[in-house]
């Protein structure tokens, strides 16, 4: 897990991360096994069309298969002709469960998290949780959500303006109240 006190710094490196900005200086360099994705906070431009959501969906599946695709959708709760809703009229929380199932369409073994249970009901926050821990790659993330970083994160690297504390256990473990 990720701690800044600066959001538009936690998000610019998680865009570094990612590969979808360059940094200033130096280089992000991966092992040739590593496959990531990633979850941004402001999820708005992935959505700036008028499609269909599965056909939005089919975008990022190596099977465009529509009823392997519409699986996919089933799983976030988009089911029938919830599946052709056009993607520009999409709520906040139809989106995050959109980007979740690119997510899992990806095969990634490593997911970049940024704030994702923005826009979600606790019925959804809650399975994100169970997903992500029940994850078998890496993540990096990022919440505001105490229940989440404390049953997900394993390793705590907080970083400040002068210096990076990079610690090993539990969020609580971390606050010191564990």
């Amino acid at each position: 897990m990720l701690l800044s006190d600066n959001e538009i710094a936690k998000t610019t490196l998680f865009q570094i991360i990612a590969g979808e900005i360059k940094p200033d200086s130096g280089e992000v360099i991966f092992g040739t096994t590593i496959t990531k994705d990633y979850f941004p906070k402001d999820n708005n431009y992935l959505f700036s069309n008028d499609i269909p959501l599965v056909d939005w969906l089919r975008n990022y599946s190596k099977d465009p298969d529509e009823t392997y695709v519409r699986g996919f959708l089933g799983r976030m709760l988009f089911s029938g002709e919830e599946a052709l809703k056009k993607v520009s009229v999409l709520s906040g929380g139809e989106k995050v469960r959109c980007v979740l199932s690119k997510l899992m369409l990806s095969g990634a073994n490593l997911l970049i998290f940024d704030e994702p249970t923005n826009h979600l009901d606790m019925e959804s926050i809650t399975a994100l949780n169970e997903g992500m821990k029940k994850f078998k790659g890496n993540l990096i993330f990022t919440s505001h959500d105490h229940e989440l970083c404390q049953t997900v994160s394993n390793r705590v690297i907080d970083i400040k303006k002068d210096k990076i504390i990079d610690k090993e256990g539990t969020y609580n473990q971390y606050l010191g109240i564990e």
